[in-house]
């Protein structure tokens, strides 16, 4: 593997036919590059919980992945409205997302949850009206 290996992911506001593309084509890279299974599994949920958000609450935004040997850091940055109380927002259950996003089976409030979860160290910054970036990273 290279020393350092960057891949850039755009996401489309609102566009749940597409959501988790990102997060499915990062999981394909590393099981190709023989990432642990264990790994590959806690990026794929926490990238794919953060990129859920993106579409839903952060009008999209774009997604820095940076593979080393050491670890997987994923930069997500959105221009969205920002997280108004993020101690509550990490609360299972939580959600702000509206009820034509829940009929599509999205907003259960579990997103910020399982990308703590499935994660070795979690930063949010977030300003409101200017938007949040979370980065994310998973030792290897």
């Amino acid at each position: 593997m290279n020393d350092r290996i960057v891949l850039t992911y755009h996401v489309s506001p609102e566009d749940f036919t597409r959501a988790g593309e990102a997060s499915s084509d990062v999981k394909n890279k590393l099981k190709q590059m023989g990432v642990s299974p264990s790994a590959v599994r806690k990026v794929a949920i926490a990238m794919y919980e953060g990129e859920i958000n993106m579409v839903i609450h952060a009008n999209g935004g774009d997604i820095t992945v940076e593979i080393t040997p050491e670890k997987i850091v994923m930069i997500l940055k959105d221009v969205g409205p920002g997280i108004a109380d993020v101690e509550k927002a990490m609360q299972e259950g939580y959600s702000t997302a509206p009820d034509h996003v829940r009929s599509l089976g999205f907003g259960a409030g579990m997103g910020l949850p399982n990308m703590k979860n499935y994660t070795d160290d979690i930063q949010i910054d977030t300003k409101l009206g200017v938007g949040t970036t979370v980065t994310m990273t998973i030792n290897l």
